[in-house]
């Protein structure tokens, strides 16, 4: 019998003066073809300009999830409202046009034959004529830093350049919320920073909604304002990062470990026998946790 987790079953409607709710997941399950459950009694949300990380590890259920507020997957049971409009209704085929992810392999995504035109692709879909779409793209490339790679072929571009390149794919649609599934994952360190950045130029100046699927804590760390555990199908805890990552018990139930920096205060404080009560997130809180104590 597959083991079950005690799921966070209510997601609240949002409070007097919180931002718009996009997405509402409602108690979602999805059984697969094969009996594999992949998403159990499932409840989540996504606030207006928000950054909400997923942690959980390799088939938690996160890859799952995304493709459900996309509209790519249908619950077996439960509801699921992007936008106000319901996942399974006449409207679910157009979520793509609300919700657009970016995989975590980059070569699923790019397929034409130059990357101007896979990034045009969206925008055509959408019934933009051609010279629109064009100058969409060429600014999405430009937003994303990758202005430089118009004319290039997808299949010769570094890893780095092909998550760029999907990022803006997506975002020359302007959709109002993109999910992004492990979006550093096997990236250099620098490409890394870059996603990081574009991550939070997407919220902070575009308004976007963002959806972090990821086992990376120290990613989640830095950019969530929101952080969301998923275990075995289900949202086992949700709160804000600091919350979330100083509970040792939460995380290691999780089968997780805390960011870096989370761990290096603790052992900071227990060498010198203080209380670990700052709950630094990032380098520059804990030096200044450090340096204050």
């Amino acid at each position: 019998m597959t083991e079950r987790v005690s799921p966070v079953c209510y997601c609240p409607p949002p409070s007097a003066g919180e931002r718009r709710e996009l997405i509402h997941v409602d108690c979602a399950s999805h059984i697969y073809p094969d009996g594999s459950i992949g998403i159990h009694q499932m409840c989540f949300r996504v606030l207006e300009g928000e950054i909400v990380a997923l942690c959980g590890p390799n088939g938690s259920g996160k890859s799952t999830l995304i493709e459900h507020i996309n509209g790519l997957l249908r619950p077996s049971e439960g509801k699921i409202v992007v936008n106000g409009c319901s996942v399974g209704s006449s409207q679910a085929a157009d979520l793509w046009k609300e919700v657009g992810i970016v995989f975590q392999r980059s070569d699923d995504q790019l397929f034409a034959p130059t990357v101007l035109d896979d990034v045009m692709f969206g925008p055509l879909n959408l019934g933009m004529e051609e010279g629109q779409a064009r100058t969409e793209a060429l600014a999405a490339l430009e937003t994303v830093g990758a202005e430089g790679l118009d004319t290039r072929l997808p299949n010769y571009l570094s890893g780095g350049e092909k998550r760029l390149v999907a990022i803006a794919g997506i975002l020359a649609m302007h959709p109002k919320i993109i999910a992004f599934d492990e979006p550093t994952s096997d990236l250099d360190p620098v490409h890394s920073a870059k996603i990081e950045e574009i991550v939070r130029k997407l919220r902070d100046v575009y308004g976007i909604s963002i959806v972090l699927a990821t086992h990376d804590l120290d990613l989640a760390a830095r950019l969530a304002d929101r952080v969301c555990l998923v275990r075995k199908g289900s949202i086992c805890a949700e709160g804000s990062p600091a919350d979330i990552f100083y509970n040792e018990t939460l995380i290691s139930n999780t089968g997780l470990l805390p960011p870096a920096v989370v761990r290096i205060y603790r052992s900071y404080c227990k060498s010198k026998g203080l209380t670990a009560d700052k709950r630094p997130l990032d380098a520059a809180g804990l030096i200044e946790a450090i340096s204050n104590s």
